[in-house]
């Protein structure tokens, strides 16, 4: 197994204008608190996410009531919680007074279908949430409420794992990797991860995996097939650098660090996750589906597989509502540049 890396690149020379970091046009932030110290923690990450993007935040936390077939609440120990919490969320939104425009409100129900039907009615595009709340990790990579928003909140989300929270008051991000597969849904990503790198002054790294090619395999392999593999692999790992060099190369920022990681075999989905590792990845930025994009399924196989595993804050970026299915197949079948899938 090999690892090739393109040289650092400090000042790339500008692109189109499809891929100006500055031209991301991004609305409003929820983030998701539950009144719990860890997903409180989460409240860095949105104000980065918000100074970054230039969007406003909405502080959002759910009061869950009992089931029907229990004793009605208080009223008046409902309306004490209910002040309580706003007065909660109004205070860590003054102590960030200059993270910008940062909105709390306090709504009832059942906490994924009313942050989802919120999200919806206030054109939401990005949702803030931890994988583990009030009730604390557990052997699940997503507790229940966290699982359903992946499933179903609109727009993008931004997962920050249990693993991952810690007490500073502040996020910092000096190193994004983005993960890339050839399709343009996986290249979608790089305008917000070049301004997020931009705004936190942090280094990108563009990664793709090269992976093994197979060979019909009825008996051993003879010195012709060995041979014949080793070149199919050299080709793949030549055009997966020069094509992350062109990418590269359209980031317009010039000052942005940009770096390619061209990452010869095993499985895209644990090559990934070890990277983060090893490279000391500060938040993962990829879009939900790749180039095997399914209709039926909300994340890819990849995408869902750092999701489960996920040990550093993730921004997972859907395709936007307006852009239907058959386009985007379109535009894979017109676009097909590489042979492997990074993200999926």
């Amino acid at each position: 197994m090999t690892e090739r890396r393109s040289s650092e690149n400090a000042s790339s020379p500008a692109g189109s204008a499809g891929m100006s970091s500055t031209e991301v046009p991004f609305g409003r932030i929820v983030a998701c608190l539950d009144g719990s110290e860890m997903g409180e923690r989460i409240f860095p990450h949105a104000v980065a996410m918000a100074r970054a993007l230039g969007a406003p935040l909405t502080l959002l936390r759910v009061l869950e009531g009992k089931a029907i077939a229990e004793a009605p609440h208080d009223p008046l120990a409902w309306d004490i919680r209910r002040r309580e919490s706003r007065e909660q969320l109004e205070r860590m939104a003054e102590r960030d007074a200059g993270a910008g425009s940062i909105d709390t409100e306090v709504i009832e129900g059942q906490a994924a279908e009313e942050i989802c039907r919120w999200a919806r009615r206030h054109r939401a595009s990005l949702t803030v949430l931890c994988s583990h709340g009030g009730s604390g990790e557990t052997e699940w990579s997503l507790a229940s409420t966290a699982r359903k928003l992946v499933e179903g909140a609109p727009g993008s989300f931004l997962l920050v794992p249990a693993a991952a929270v810690s007490e500073e008051r502040v996020a910092r991000y000096q190193r994004l990797l983005v993960p890339l597969d050839g399709s343009p849904r996986a290249e979608s990503v790089l305008p917000i991860a070049g301004r997020l790198a931009e705004a936190c002054d942090a280094e990108l790294l563009l990664a793709h995996v090269v992976p093994v090619p197979e060979l019909t395999e009825i008996g051993p392999l003879d010195a012709e097939d060995l041979e014949l593999r080793e070149q199919l692999a050299r080709r793949n790992e030549r055009v997966a650098s020069e094509y992350l060099d062109r990418l590269r190369s359209r980031l317009a920022s010039s000052h942005v660090r940009v770096r390619a990681l061209v990452l010869r075999g095993g499985d895209a989905r644990t090559r990934l996750a070890r990277v983060i590792v090893e490279q000391e990845v500060d938040l993962v930025v990829l879009s939900a589906q790749g180039r095997t994009a399914r209709a039926d399924v909300p994340l890819g196989t990849v995408t869902a597989y750092l999701v489960a595993h996920a040990t550093k804050p993730m921004l997972i970026v859907r395709q936007l509502a307006a852009v239907s299915t058959r386009r985007a197949t379109r535009a894979d079948r017109e676009d097909v540049r590489l042979p492997s899938q990074a993200t999926s």
